[in-house]
């Protein structure tokens, strides 16, 4: 189905200051009308990944933000902590509770088959955000996210251009294994270095996360030493943790080892615009408000599209410098 593609700027316009709204886990009484003029409170079940980065963090901000009591909305808050079980045995759980709607974020792609089939045999409506999942479309209503293939093609749109034309060595830093994320980055990452003079060393996973993005870089580095040119992160959470085992080996990130991530969060650009990093492809996080919107629309028999994709944007340094103090996340 078409893709309705939303601009990056009504996410940001749309998006209040990334304050931790409370959420509360019981019915909530009167609560402020909705959009449809209704006093009926919207309870809904959003199902959280975990806080594996600061996307992450900003990613439930802006969900807590519009899924707040004065927007009509009771929130029943999980977060798995990149457990997929946990995840299944949450969304079962909201099924249980009987709420009017479940926000599904997913940690992997497949095996939701049976717990989405549930909830539509409930009169559930499920919403995915963020990521996809694997299973038959008619499952869920809608998913609203990111292209993830586009941003990984245009992180190796750069290298290749910079650097495809002699013989690079790459390292790469990936996702959680088996995320929509992850591997449609890669794919597009891929295909944008085929046919240049890049050579991919290594890839492994460093779970989205700082710490394993330094375990995994330290790896790297004590195998292939100064071999290394190139670093591609999946995320600026697992590249900031590469910056640290890359200063420890006595390197200098940016200079001896150029650095691309995706997801242009606070600590990221900020590493960018001081020449850590030298290349951020933007993931928005601020997905709150659109997701809200849809929730809102399904729960009154609008029609919706199948998918909403935010346009994302990328940054050299000095893009980066002209932006960081404006950016809300």
């Amino acid at each position: 189905m078409k893709a309705k593609r939303l601009l990056a700027g009504l996410a940001l316009a749309g998006a209040v200051a990334l304050a931790a709204t409370g959420c509360s886990g019981s019915g909530a009484g009167d609560a402020g009308s909705t959009d449809g003029g209704s006093d009926k409170v919207i309870t809904v079940g959003f199902a959280q990944t975990g806080s594996e980065s600061g996307w992450r963090s900003a990613n439930t901000e802006s969900m807590k933000e519009a899924f707040s009591e004065a927007n009509g909305f009771n929130l029943v808050f999980n977060a798995a902590d990149n457990k997929p079980e946990a995840q299944i045995a949450a969304v079962r759980n909201f099924i249980n509770q009987g709420v009017d709607a479940i926000v599904l974020a997913p940690i992997v792609s497949d095996g939701w088959d049976d717990v989405l089939k549930e909830a539509k045999d409930a009169g559930i409506p499920v919403i995915l955000e963020d990521r996809t999942v694997s299973a038959p479309e008619d499952l869920y209503e809608s998913w609203i996210g990111l292209d993830f293939k586009k941003e990984g093609e245009t992180a190796g749109k750069w290298v290749a251009d910079n650097y495809g034309t002699q013989p690079t060595n790459l390292v790469v830093l990936e996702g959680t294994t088996g995320s929509s994320a992850a591997t449609d980055r890669a794919t597009g990452f891929n295909s944008a270095i085929e046919g240049s003079q890049i050579k991919v060393l290594d890839s492994q996973t460093g779970n989205f996360t700082r710490a394993d993005g330094k375990t995994v870089m330290e790896g790297f580095l004590q195998k292939y030493g100064s071999q290394i040119n190139v670093l591609f992160a999946q995320n600026d959470d697992m590249g900031l943790g590469a910056l640290d085992a890359i200063k420890a080996a006595g390197l200098t990130p940016g200079q001896d080892i150029k650095i691309v991530t995706i997801d242009a969060v606070k600590d990221g650009m900020t590493a960018l615009s001081e020449g850590e990093f030298n290349y951020i492809v933007e993931c928005n996080p601020l997905l709150g408000e659109q997701v809200a919107q849809v929730v809102k629309d399904v729960l009154a028999g609008k029609s919706v599209d199948k998918q909403y994709i935010v346009e994302d944007q990328a940054f050299d340094q000095e893009q980066a410098k002209a932006v960081l103090d404006s950016r809300p996340y």
